[in-house]
């Protein structure tokens, strides 16, 4: 690293650490839309607290009010500018925080809060590249831009938004995944299976779990109508299964509750779905009808075997498939569960979906919800070997591009591509409870990212 920029980067740590613990104590879940604030009030805040935070740089910046702030290093034609964009929303904090998810404390080097990792930790890093690039004096032979849009997590209305008001550079990066270089993003659905509740067995009075459909859940928890012997059943059956399960009895239901690891939609062979372990649980004990239907089709599979779309290509690897949504009542007759599935780059999601129909076999009724394309960009374009370059001098690791199940804002760019911020090697706490970030991986994303901007627009 150029000497001027190595001493550009540590004379912005301290702010920049300053900043990053303000940012996390600010709440950004969406919630319902108030005046003015199209993903709710603390998002609206957030946003506003951002672009405040780049106007005090002494950035030119701007707005799309409610959607994403906006600032610029250099000068030039916005289209041919650097684009580095990342997202403000974080995912709901769920439960088992052992940590406040919004406090921002500082333990043992280690910054705690929702957000630390996806995606505050890693914007507030690149606004402080760029601003250590500036201090370091730099010349850019083109604009570099920040674009923080705010619902990533649940939607791409903010990068449309943006695109109705302000120009989208055609090349750039997302912070918003791992390192070296993520040049290929699978593409994703969400399917809803649906079922009809068995009118024998065991009593399902409700069955509700999930916040959201990219996290997967870490406890479930369903309702039963009391009866003899029900929850030793319930608990042998767990016992059988291995998975931990607790109870509480009210009003002549029990209650019931079990434990697995929470985790990312795209990685679910990293967690340990709460849905599927009680799906299992509810089979064992006689639950019938479309509960059992999803135990057999899904249950704790994470790859799509049960519903026959298992598959992988050597270009991006292989078909991922969680159940991370359910809602069963027994007022309703239903239980409707909704998938998230990220799918290889040669695969026809049209035909997956018939696959899968086909497969429940009038069991469980299967519907295409929305469907995202994959994304990707060569092995040997400028943007890159570039970034590949910089990851090389900086680590001294010599890797390949990766593909990811996880969507980015890169894919609203003609060439983007996800360019970390988690180190190989790192524990993955994404949608997780104590999600967190190293202040040496923090500070090492600022000096990284400085990196890159010099060689791709320096």
């Amino acid at each position: 690293m150029d000497g001027k920029l190595r001493q550009a980067v540590e004379s912005v740590k301290e702010e920049a650490l300053e900043t990053l613990v303000r940012w996390i104590r600010q709440k950004s879940v969406r919630e319902d839309a108030a005046d003015g604030a199209p993903f709710g009030q603390d998002l609206r805040d957030m946003q506003r607290m951002a672009l405040e935070d780049m106007r005090r740089l002494g950035f030119k910046a701007g707005e799309v009010p409610g959607y994403a702030s906006f600032c610029d290093l250099g000068e030039g034609d916005t289209a041919e500018a650097l684009g580095i964009l990342g997202h403000l929303d974080v995912v709901p904090v769920g439960k088992l925080w052992e940590k406040d998810p919004f406090g921002g404390e500082i333990i043992d080097g280690k910054v705690y809060g929702r957000g630390t990792s996806d995606d505050k930790g890693p914007m507030v890093a690149a606004l402080y590249a760029m601003e250590a690039v500036r201090r370091a004096g730099i010349p850019l032979k083109k604009k570099v831009r920040l674009i923080l849009g705010c619902d990533e997590e649940t939607g791409v209305e903010s990068i449309i938004r943006y695109k109705e008001r302000e120009i989208m550079p055609r090349q750039g990066f997302s912070p918003d995944a791992e390192y070296p270089v993520i040049n290929i993003e699978k593409g994703g659905c969400h399917v809803e299976l649906e079922g009809r509740l068995a009118a024998d067995g065991p009593r399902l009075i409700a069955f509700r779990t999930g916040e959201r459909p990219n996290v997967i859940p870490g406890e479930a928890e369903a309702v039963l109508a009391e009866e003899d012997g029900l929850e030793d059943r319930i608990r042998e059956a767990a016992g059988k299964l291995g998975y931990p399960v607790r109870f509480a009895s009210e009003g002549g239901c029990l209650r019931v509750v079990t434990t697995g690891k929470g985790g990312h939609a795209a990685m679910g062979e990293n967690a340990s779905n709460a849905i599927g372990q009680m799906l299992l649980i509810l089979r064992e004990i006689g639950v019938g009808g479309g509960i059992a239907a999803m135990a057999d089709l899904v249950g704790m599979t994470y790859f799509g075997e049960g519903l026959g779309i298992a598959m992988e290509d050597a270009v991006s690897g292989r078909l991922t498939c969680s159940l991370d949504i359910i809602d069963a009542s027994e007022e309703s007759g239903v239980v409707k569960g909704l998938m998230d599935i990220r799918y290889p780059v040669l695969l026809d999601p049209e035909q997956m979906l018939r696959v899968m129909q086909a497969t429940c076999d009038g069991r469980l009724e299967a519907r295409m919800l929305s469907c995202r394309k994959p994304h990707f960009v060569s092995d040997h374009s400028a943007l890159v070997k570039g970034l590949m370059e910089a990851y090389e001098e900086f680590t001294g690791q010599h890797l390949k591009p990766l593909a990811i199940g996880g969507g980015t804002y890169a894919g609203s760019m003609d060439e983007g591509v996800a360019f970390g911020a988690l180190f190989p090697g790192e524990e993955d706490l994404a949608h997780q409870p104590n999600e967190m970030i190293r202040l040496e991986s923090f500070y090492a994303n600022i000096a990284l990212i400085a990196m890159s901007i010099v060689k791709l627009a320096g």
